[in-house]
């Protein structure tokens, strides 16, 4: 048996080595030539047998193929592909390999934005409930890397992105969440049905024994055709099922449980968009068989997840906030909103074919001045004077933008990095971005 995986970054490595383990002559395909490479990971893979075609060394052959899997980054209107559908060859993505192995529990969840704040808090919840838990997926362990070790008796926190979802097949999670759906990704899915098609593939295997956890005030989430059980939670509605916000409080109404959850300000987490996280993953958990006690205890401990308005640390009376993972105008919307202070923002990095005028109409009374840099500068800055806001600054790295951003800040003041766009160009990916921040906030403290 033949199987090709194309990509080879972290989940193109772990489908690798399972595939292997299976039994399969794997070969990985990357473009990047082998030096880009961390070369321990390229002599572990040659140790195991698989077969490494890197760079430009050679086409890639579909000769004993029987099975494609592809990275989540690696479009699927390749050539290779167009030809090996042409062939009747099988391609699935990496979650969907997982699946393929997997007869425990599964628990998905998907969104534009939150993601990963809520799985991370459904995986808390399950692990304080149930020790036999892994968070996986898109949050930063690969679901093959570990469904291996999971048995019948595990549970899986799956963090899901469209990109993931787009290559599904016969993945069912027992409990599926679509957080919110907004503008993203449209240099990948082109239009803004494609992108909320893909969303919509984590519940299209589901029947009726299965729940679908969804947002009430979501336009995108209006109408879902499903056979699963429609579980809602709302910032804006009181629901007669599901979980939600009145006033500062936020409620259960479900499986038999009508009371008070939780109250905002006993949570370390800022922003309406972290209280639906909160109520998301409520209302998962429920479903999941979790107590009423578990869920508020986890809750009222729970910490920022990094890189999501992690605080960093305060300078002179400046607090620091590193929101990197804001890599579209939405969530980088949510952000300005979730903060109480003056902010200095400092954006940019690499769009997506967004649209920033929203974003920017955010600001009033509450950006004082922007610091702007990466490839979308240029265009932010033209949006900017387009909208009338001339409070900004340009900067040629993010080191510079944090000293821009400290030296017209003011006691009381705080400097958030919520970049609306995504890092490549400057950055591995937005957790390198947000380390560089931080590390820069940290020499800054040091120089005082």
């Amino acid at each position: 048996m033949g199987a090709l995986v194309i990509g080879m970054a972290r989940s193109g490595i772990s489908s690798a080595v399972l595939l292997k383990k299976q039994g399969y002559d794997v070969t990985i395909d990357d473009k990047k030539e082998e030096k880009n490479f961390d070369q321990n990971i390229i002599f572990n893979l040659r140790g195991l047998g698989v077969n490494l075609n890197l760079g430009s060394e050679k086409d890639i052959s579909l000769q004993g193929v029987s099975l494609i899997v592809l990275s989540p980054g690696v479009p699927k209107s390749l050539d290779i592909i167009k030809k090996a559908r042409q062939e009747n060859i099988r391609i699935i993505g990496e979650v969907e390999l997982a699946y393929t192995y997997f007869n425990g529990g599964l628990i998905a969840i998907t969104g534009t934005n939150g993601k990963t704040t809520t799985t991370a808090l459904v995986g808390a919840i399950m692990n304080a409930y149930c020790k036999n838990t892994y968070t996986l997926g898109n949050i930063g362990v690969a679901f093959t890397e570990k469904v291996l070790e999971a048995d019948k008796n595990s549970t899986v926190v799956l963090e899901a992105s469209s990109f993931q979802l787009e290559s599904i097949d016969k993945f069912r999670p027992h409990i599926a969440a679509i957080l919110n759906i907004a503008e993203d990704h449209l240099d990948r899915h082109l239009t803004m049905g494609n992108y909320i098609n893909a969303k919509k593939e984590i519940y299209k295997n589901q029947g009726e024994n299965d729940f679908l956890v969804l947002n009430y005030n979501d336009a995108h989430l209006k109408d879902i055709n499903t056979k699963s059980r429609l579980i809602y939670f709302s910032s804006q509605n009181i629901l007669n099922e599901g979980v939600y916000l009145e006033g500062n409080d936020i409620y259960i109404n479900m499986f038999g449980i009508n009371q008070k959850l939780i109250n905002i300000y006993e949570l370390n987490l800022l922003g309406m968009h972290n209280y639906e996280n909160v109520m998301a993953a409520a209302a998962i958990s429920l479903c999941a068989g979790a107590p009423y006690n578990i869920i508020q205890d986890v809750l009222k401990s729970f910490k920022s997840v990094p890189h999501r308005i992690e605080y960093v640390d305060t300078i002179n009376g400046v607090e620091f906030y590193n929101d990197s993972k804001g890599t579209n105008p939405d969530a980088a919307i949510k952000s300005i909103q979730a903060m109480r202070k003056p902010i200095l923002l400092i954006a940019g990095g690499y769009e997506k074919n967004s649209d920033f005028n929203p974003w920017i109409k955010e600001f009033k009374n509450k950006v004082k001045h922007v610091v702007v840099l990466g490839q979308a500068a240029g265009r932010i800055i033209s949006d900017l004077k387009g909208n009338n806001f001339y409070d900004f600054s340009h900067a040629e790295s993010l080191g510079q933008a944090v000293d821009i951003a400290f030296f017209k800040a003011k006691e009381g003041d705080c400097i958030l990095l919520s970049p609306a766009c995504a890092s490549w160009g400057m950055f591995r990916d937005f957790e390198h971005r947000g380390d560089v921040f931080k590390n820069k906030v940290r020499s800054l403290k040091e120089g005082i």
